[in-house]
């Protein structure tokens, strides 16, 4: 063997470079004469795995490796290739031979080309793959030589360093080419580019399979004791590691890849002590890649079960749990990656995660919100993976009771994400029936609690919780609360009853005898001793004598029994005495056989068997007290066991009800709130209220048809995410049967929808329609059946009730409005069922038919083109009038709703519907004579009181009927005009102009159109032409002497003007509104009967006049708004009625009128301010909701402030302090632009001037205060200091002032902070000593100062002083002590208030005899003729 010498020992950089020639030559003479002829057997060098790249190239220990041949990237190519030969011929061990060679492509990394380090890669995996099959035979053969060892050793740590470090440089590349590649919006990533990224992800995967391979033999035995050094295991972790923080790791493409880094660090962990490590670094990642914590939960979940490092997870728990608030604070993005990691880790492995849980507990003390979520999911996920179920021991059951309790308290967390995240794992408990029973109603009554929670996620996620609860819960919802309370009652009475008879039959006391015995044992055989150790045998003569006359005649048993009493009753003297004779009496008894010899023992022996009883019985039955020891009948005991399991399940059966009623309780309230917050602006808690109540009714809890209702109007909804959730829900509740065929789905859904139209009102009924009319738009199969199912029950084919038969034709309404064919078809149907000779029987019915028939007409379809109409003479019509008139003269209540959409009908479907309703109206006036003359006759000859009153009571009831149908007819006929002619009209003129079109009128009248068209007048004059005629018929025809409505008006203004005389309540109802109906007609009916109805308005006794005649003066607004504009303050004045309804109605029309600019704000809504304090808390609403939608108008509140705060505060109203701080508080809550409040600021302190007592001045400082100050604001109210400041005596008036100074001097700045307690000194010294004082004080320290520096100057010359003298006073003049009145009387700026300038008008508030003259013009469009 050749002996070679390896020359190292470099000091430095100095001798390593003197001696580099020699050693280079040397050593390369040595390897190649080492590796010539391919014997590797002598290897007496080993490489070291390096930290740095750099270290391989400078000496370190002895034999080791260093390189020395580090070559340039143009002599890369041919060493590759003779490394590729030699991997051939020589196999992977070839590595040791050519690692310089690797080296220098690791060296060169930036600079060689792509396909150079692609075949380096590929070549590197060769020789890894190579070893991967080379090394199991060698190692499992066991006769390794050390060499060989040595230099396997050295190839595996070879090729596995120059593989990572290649695999993270190109993992560097890469990152760094998509960084600078990375693509614009809207642009494409360049093909090369891309191509090398993509090519390198699919080699990545190559590269990590390799080291798997190679990791997983047992190649530890390659060192030395088996000991890998740590270096090697950094080697491949990092490189792992390094892949890991690609940004794309966690992309579903990378899935792959993923697993096998995965998978190597699990390889690390298990074999190579890698735990300590992984768990550091996994920390790492954490805190500086926040999105790997999904990734990082994986690892770890792999890691312990796949595996089998469990403890890992307690680390890494431990790791966490440790950090500190303050730590947790600077991570940053790391608090959000460990709260993911835990709750990902907790869904994965929640079972490792049960032991160290403790550790993680400390956190929900934390000021950290994310870690106080992580924690809360992951007692969830533990709860309901793991401790859950009735198999729990007692410690499983104690950490899930503990588990709750922590989670129930963070149900009320100061961070409202946490309260949110706490209910959503309340829901996932819940949902997965993992909470007990007990903690239903508890934890319920918190989530209700949170539906008034201030955070909207909060509050989605309590609705989401109370689902959760009615859809997974154990009791019956159907009962309510009110059904539950009677069967409780009865339940626990008889519980009661059980459990006092139970009291009566049970024993005083039940005590073992044994238990007995023990106690009384000493001092029976301290009675046993005296009794042996008796002094004299006379005292035992005495006891025996004493025992024996009562003896005789007993048996044995008596005699035990007699005993036994004795011991009980604590005769213990005695029943020794009489236990030692016994045996003398009875020697063959078996009670005292042992007593054949007398002594302690055999007494004490006797006595505690006659006291216990048998000794069968003493271990398992307690001997009553007062039972003698006799064996025990069991005859009763079966009895007394089935008593008591009765009284076992009563209780069970009491304590049910209580959980189900409270739990009833529970889901009432909950329904209550939730039905309230469908009306909410955040579109995503009224989609989850929506939500909630389908799932209510899906499981038929009580009163869930109210919350169905009561969303049915946000079909409206201009939202359309909450409008589609409520067809989807009315979709999936009602259209959506469930049946075996489709006759049975059809019956489903009729009955379904008709029971939630039973008593719905008309508002419901409409907003159904929508829902409804889409089910008949669609093809559907249903649709055919259920509008026979529907036609059979309007019919009466199948026995319904008449509710159901309501709901069924208004269905068919619905359909029809889809397909008119559905109710046209059978119109003889529907007059001969609900208008025929039964018609006066059901006037509903009758209402709800004309109703469906009116959804066949152009007005409801809005359909084009020529209009559908029936002729005058169709059964239709012949059954609508003779119903009306019928009904005239009847009282039937129902009749007034029924004239009024019958006449509707008839003007819609009509050809000729006025002279119809005039042959209506004179038939029904002819009837009504009629009964007047037949009832007079007999009253004539019975002239009885009581009779004529009835008489009278009849005859107003059919007038005021005839008045509603006249009434009814003048609205209908002039909207018929308006609407139908109106449009009749237009659609007539454009079909003829279509006609009269052609080429030759194109070209004649080209320049006329042209001419007509830029000056707007094209179709404008015919069609103001037409506005005109229907005007002019509205003002001369309708009226005239021949037509029939003009014969009721006189009677009409008679009734009105007359209360004292017709004073029934129905007729004055009647005339009124008939009147304001004919005051649609025409301007000229309008102002001749204007006065007339506000004169109804004021003095009627009846609120349901009063509140009709608001209503119809709205309309005339609209409709005459330059009549009724005088008449303003009058509407205003109904605010302050002394009825609710009236003042509810009063608040609508005028909010309507104001929003819609048809009336214009003035000073009066004062009045609408002072509803804020109704006792109503529905009028509060509205009032609330009229100053919300004016705060969206340009500055209308804050031009209406000062002149509110002047009435207001006027003293002759009379309003607390209290509620005008009130209403203020509110209305200044609209103030939010600085020069708002800077302009209230000045107009609020100039009101100080006009002020006349004391309580204006308060009330003018309070509203100061409640502005939210700005630097603007406080200049003005310095500039304005002579306004106010003699007002600062008061108080009241200081300390809003004060309070002002107060809020601007805590966010104010350095600078104006100063101005501001300048100010507020400047108010205080005011305020104690008087403004006359503090002036006066002012001027005299002006006085002195002014002598101080006269006296102080050089005198100059008189020619000098005598200008000076007359510029400045020496002296004080009486006159210029009389402040105020000197500020008064200076001239000022006249300030005027935009509020202001209207207060004249308060003169348009007429007397009875005086009419408004002056009118404000208000232009109008076209488009407010008749609004319906």
């Amino acid at each position: 063997m050749n002996i070679f010498y390896f020359y190292y020992g470099w000091s430095g950089g100095s001798d390593r470079h003197a001696d580099a020639p020699r050693v280079k030559t040397q050593r390369s003479v040595i390897c190649v004469s080492y590796f010539s002829g391919g014997d590797y057997s002598d290897m007496s060098w080993d490489f070291v795995v390096p930290v740095s790249l750099d270290d391989l190239l400078k000496s370190g220990a002895i034999n080791q490796y260093v390189v020395q041949d580090v070559l340039s990237p143009k002599q890369l190519p041919s060493h590759l290739s003779s490394f590729k030969a030699a991997l051939r011929s020589q196999g992977p061990v070839c590595i040791l031979e050519h690692f310089d060679t690797m080296y220098s492509v690791l060296q060169h990394c930036r600079t060689v080309d792509l396909a150079l380090k692609e075949d380096t890669l590929e070549f590197l995996i060769q020789v890894v793959r190579g070893l991967s099959v080379s090394l199991p035979s060698l190692l499992m053969s066991g006769t390794l030589s050390a060499a060989d060892r040595k230099q396997q050793l050295n190839a595996v740590k070879m090729s596995v360093f120059l593989l990572c470090k290649l695999t993270e440089n190109l993992e560097s590349d890469s990152c760094r080419e998509s960084i600078v590649t990375a693509p614009s919006k809207g642009r494409k990533k360049e093909k090369a580019s891309g191509k090398g990224l993509q090519q390198w992800d699919s080699e990545r995967e190559r590269v990590l399979q390799c080291l798997t391979q190679l990791l997983q033999l047992d190649i530890r035995s390659l060192w030395n004791l088996s000991l890998v050094e740590e270096e090697f295991v950094s080697c491949v972790t990092f490189c792992c590691y390094k892949l890991l923080e690609n940004p794309t790791i966690g992309h579903m493409k990378n899935k792959p890849t993923r697993d096998a880094i995965i998978h190597v660090l699990g390889v690390m962990v298990k074999k190579y002590n890698h735990m300590l490590g992984a768990c550091v670094k996994v920390i790492q990642l954490l805190q500086h890649f926040e999105q790997l914590s999904s990734v990082c939960a994986q690892a770890v979940s792999s890691w312990s079960s796949e595996y089998g490092v469990k403890a890992i997870v307690g680390e890494i728990m431990r790791e966490i749990g440790q950090k500190t608030s303050d730590e947790l604070a600077r991570e940053g993005s790391g608090v959000k990656a460990f709260s993911s990691f835990l709750s990902e880790l907790s869904t994965l492995v929640p079972e490792a995660m049960i032991p160290n849980i403790s550790v993680l507990l400390t956190h929900l003390e934390g000021e950290s919100a994310s870690m106080r979520v992580a924690v809360c999911e992951v007692l969830g996920e533990v709860l309901v993976r793991v401790l859950s179920g009735d198999k729990l021991d007692d410690s499983g059951r104690a950490d899930r009771d503990r588990f709750l309790d922590t989670l129930q308290e963070h149900i009320h967390d100061a961070h409202s994400h946490v309260r949110a995240r706490v209910l959503q794992v309340y829901s996932r408990i819940v949902n997965s029936k993992a909470l007990p029973l007990c903690r239903y109603t508890e934890v319920m009554e918190l989530a209700v609690g949170r539906l008034g929670d201030k955070s909207v996620l909060v509050c989605k996620s309590a609705i989401q919780l109370l689902a959760a609860f009615i859809a997974h819960n154990p009791y019956s919802c159907k009962l309510s609360s009110v059904d539950l309370k009677k069967p409780l009652e009865k339940e626990t009475a008889k519980l009661k009853e059980m459990r006092e008879n139970m009291s009566e039959k049970a024993p005083v006391a039940v005590i073992s005898a044994a238990d007995l015995w023990a106690a009384m044992e000493p001092e029976v055989s301290h009675t046993v001793r005296s009794h042996l150790e008796a002094g004299s045998d006379a005292e035992r003569e005495e006891d025996d004598e004493e025992e024996e006359e009562g003896v005789q005649d007993r048996s044995d048993r008596d005699t035990a029994i007699q005993i036994a009493q004795y011991l009980r009753h604590n005769k213990y003297r005695q029943a020794v005495c009489l236990c030692a004779r016994a045996h003398g009496l009875y020697p063959e008894s078996p009670f005292f056989s042992a007593l054949s010899d007398i002594n302690q023992d055999a007494l004490l022996s006797t006595l505690a068997s006659l006291f216990k009883g048998p000794e069968e019985n003493q271990a398992s039955e307690p001997v009553a007290s007062d039972q003698p020891p006799t064996p025990q009948k069991e005859g009763g005991k079966a009895e007394d066991e089935g008593k008591e399991n009765e009284l076992k399940k009563q209780e069970m059966l009491v304590q049910y009800l209580k959980d189900t009623e409270s739990f009833a309780l529970q889901v009432e309230r909950a329904i209550a709130v939730i039905n309230n917050m469908l009306y909410w602006k955040t579109t995503t808690v009224v989609q989850e209220a929506v939500q909630f109540c389908v799932t209510a009714r899906e499981f038929s809890v009580a009163d869930s048809v109210c919350g169905v209702r009561k969303m049915l109007p946000l079909v409206w909804s201009t939202d359309a995410a909450v409008k589609d959730a409520v067809v989807q829900a009315y979709r999936r509740l009602y259209l959506n049967p469930q049946g075996d065929s489709t006759r049975a789905k059809a019956q489903t859904l009729v009955e379904s929808l008709s029971e939630l139209m039973v008593d719905a009102s008309l508002g419901t009924i409409q907003c159904l329609e929508e829902i409804v009319q889409e089910f008949f738009s669609n093809e559907n199969a249903l649709q055919a059946s259920v509008v026979q199912v529907l036609w059979e029950r309007f019919s009466g084919k199948r026995e319904t009730s008449a509710l159901h038969k309501r709901a069924a034709v208004l269905l068919l309404g619905m359909a029809a409005r889809a397909e008119r064919e559905v109710v046209l078809s059978n119109l003889d149907t529907l007059c001969s069922v609900a208008l025929g000779e039964k018609v006066t029987e059901d006037y509903l019915l009758a209402r709800d038919t004309v109703i469906t028939i009116t959804n066949i007409t152009d007005h409801v379809r809005q359909s084009k083109g020529v209009p559908f109409r029936l002729p005058v003479d169709h059964h239709l019509f012949s059954c609508l009038t003779q119903a009306i008139a019928d009904g005239v003269v009847l009282s039937d209540p129902h009749w007034q709703t029924f004239m009024e959409q019958a006449i509707r009908l008839v003007y819609f479907l009509a050809e000729s519907p006025d002279k119809l309703c005039a042959r209506l109206l004179q038939r029904s006036a002819r009837l009504l004579l009629e009964q007047v003359t037949e009832g007079g006759e007999p009253n004539q000859s019975q002239m009885s009181e009581g009779s004529q009153d009835s008489e009278q009571q009849v005859s107003c009831v059919s007038l005021a009927q005839l008045l509603s149908l006249c009434g009814a007819v003048a609205f209908w006929q002039v909207s018929h005009l308006e609407r139908s002619v109106s449009t009749e009209l237009r659609r007539r003129r454009g079909e003829k102009e279509e006609k009269e079109k052609g080429p030759v009128g194109k070209n004649k009248d080209a320049n006329d159109s042209c001419v007509e068209e830029e000056l707007g007048l094209t179709g404008a004059s015919a069609e103001d032409t037409e506005a005109e005629f229907i005007r002019k018929i509205c003002e001369t025809e309708l009226l005239a002497d021949g037509n029939m409505l003009s014969v009721f008006l006189p009677l009409l203004v008679k009734v009105c003007s007359s209360p004292g005389r017709y004073s029934h309540t129905q007729l004055t109802t009647a005339a009124c509104l008939a009147l304001s109906q004919y005051m649609m007609i025409s301007p000229t009916v309008c102002k001749d009967n204007i006065r007339l109805l506000f004169t109804v308005l004021a003095k009627s006794s009846l609120p349901v006049v009063r509140a009709n005649t608001i209503i119809a003066l709205g309309d005339l607004t609209v409709r005459f708004p330059n009549i009724l504009e005088p008449w303003t303050p009058n509407l205003y004045a109904r605010l302050c009625d002394e009825n609710a309804s009236v003042r509810l109605t009063a608040i609508t029309v005028l909010t309507q009128l104001v929003l819609k600019d048809v009336m214009k704000v003035k000073g009066q809504v004062s009045e609408v301010a002072v509803l804020l304090l109704d006792p109503e808390p529905h009028i509060t609403s509205l009032a609330l909701n009229f100053f919300n939608e004016l705060s969206a108008k340009d500055n209308a509140i804050y031009n209406l402030l000062p002149d509110i705060i002047s009435r207001l505060s006027d003293p002759e109203r009379g309003m607390k302090e209290e509620d005008f701080n009130t209403i203020m508080k509110q209305l200044f809550s609209y103030i939010t632009k600085e020069r708002q409040t800077e302009s209230l600021v000045e107009k609020l302190c100039q009101r100080f001037r006009t002020a006349k007592t004391e309580r204006q001045w308060v009330d003018l400082a309070v509203s100061l205060s409640l502005l939210s100050m700005c630097e603007r604001g406080f200049k003005k109210l310095q500039e304005c200091w002579d306004c106010y400041s003699d007002k600062l005596a008061e108080d009241a008036v200081y300390q809003p002032l004060l309070s002002i100074m107060a809020k601007l001097r805590r966010r104010a700045k350095p600078q104006f902070k100063a101005q501001v307690e300048e100010f507020e000194k400047k108010l205080t010294v005011v305020h104690t000593k008087g403004l006359e004082n503090v002036e006066n004080e002012e001027r005299e320290q002006q006085l002195e100062e002014q002598t101080h520096s006269e006296k102080t100057q050089t005198p100059l010359p008189k020619s000098a002083r005598r200008p000076t003298r007359g510029r400045g006073k020496s002296r004080m003049d009486e006159s210029d002590l009389v402040t105020p009145k000197k500020s008064r009387a200076r001239s000022k700026k006249i300030i005027t208030f935009s509020s202001d300038e209207g207060e004249d008008e308060e003169d348009a508030v007429m007397t009875e005899n005086e009419t408004p003259k002056v009118t404000t013009p208000i232009s109008r469009t076209r488009r407010t003729r008749l609004r319906h």
